[in-house]
């Protein structure tokens, strides 16, 4: 709100501005027509006379006045001393609300990103970096965008965005970004060699983190992978394989298109990290939380601690630490499903 109201104050300051400038020029051109008309000076000689009036600096007359011409001066004085105390008032006002609202801006997006943990870093805001943002709005996840194009971080700017403009590459911006607290890192720069960069600088100053990357052929593949991202994506391979699936089993292709994983669809597929669960859900096997027969949603996949994936897992898996569940359900459905999970831990604790 106070950043709001900032900003509507420097608005209406530039309008002033704008409005003084006018005054002036009106007050500049009165004055030559006057000298012009009054006392028949030519076009220079009006314009002389007219900024030593108007900026009172005391020089002499091209020639004497008449009592006409005494009179027009006079007022020409008093006019200029009202109009150039109002210009000198609005730039002081406009150069210091500018100043103002710059350093409050900046100031609060640096404590915004000191604050920040277990958000996703995105280096470049390409069109992958541009659907990635989409994305994680869409799932409400923390994140900040780092890209050296400043035309591209002022075009694309919003409100609740956090941006860097800086080179991903650096270890100073990305520490800007609070890699150390980041729970993943996205680079989708356009340059391999970039990516391959900002893998190595991030699995240096931190180890924990998922760093996923965009790579352009299978040899950077492998290199990325050995650099240490967890993932690559080659958006080529991903959009020729579905094109093709879209011609061998289009019905298949669109049956998927509709699970949704960001909510816009009735059906949602959420991944739920069961060392999120409460304790008394540990242990146990998948038909005992009873899942399905609570809410309806239902558990269709599972990924062991040794990060096997398992499809259509049978009720009778354990749920045990550090792995996941994947469940289909509608979004209330799921909504009422993570209502019972924080129930049940409100009940513990």
């Amino acid at each position: 709100m106070f950043e709001q109201n900032l900003y509507m104050e420097v608005h209406r300051n530039k309008t002033k501005l704008t409005y003084a400038v006018l005054l002036l020029i009106l007050l500049m051109t009165f004055g030559i027509l006057g000298f012009i008309l009054i006392e028949d000076f030519n076009l220079l000689d009006s314009v002389y006379m007219t900024i030593i009036t108007v900026s009172t600096v005391g020089f002499g007359e091209v020639q004497p006045l008449s009592s006409s011409g005494k009179m027009f001066t006079s007022i020409l004085i008093l006019l200029s001393l009202g109009v150039l105390t109002y210009v000198v008032s609005i730039i002081t006002t406009q150069f210091f609300e500018g100043q103002l609202s710059h350093l409050i801006s900046g100031y609060k997006n640096n404590s915004r990103r000191k604050k920040m943990e277990n958000h996703v870093i995105i280096c470049g805001y390409g069109r992958n970096g541009q659907q990635a943002v989409k994305e994680l709005v869409a799932h409400k996840k923390d994140f900040i965008v780092i890209d050296s194009s400043h035309d591209l971080i002022m075009g694309n700017s919003k409100p609740n965005y956090k941006m860097i403009e800086g080179d991903a590459t650096n270890d100073e911006i990305l520490l800007q970004a609070s890699i150390l607290t980041v729970r993943a890192l996205i680079s989708t720069l356009p340059n391999d060699a970039d990516n391959l960069f900002v893998t190595l600088t991030a699995r240096s100053l931190n180890s924990k983190i998922k760093i996923i990357s965009r790579a352009s052929n299978e040899s950077s593949e492998k290199k990325l992978k050995m650099a240490g991202a967890d993932n690559v994506v080659m958006p080529e391979r991903v959009g020729g394989a579905h094109m093709a699936t879209l011609v061998a089993r289009p019905d298949v292709t669109e049956f998927l298109e509709n699970l949704s994983v960001h909510g816009t669809n009735p059906t949602n597929l959420e991944e739920i990290d069961c060392d999120d669960l409460p304790k008394n859900a540990l242990n146990k096997t998948i038909f005992e939380i009873g899942v399905r027969q609570k809410t309806g949603a239902n558990i269709i996949g599972f990924k062991t601690p040794e990060g096997e994936f398992i499809l259509n897992p049978n009720p009778e898996i354990k749920i045990t630490p550090n792995s996941k569940l994947f469940v289909l359900g509608t979004k209330d459905q799921i909504a009422q499903m993570r209502e019972i999970l924080n129930s049940i831990k409100k009940y513990e604790s």
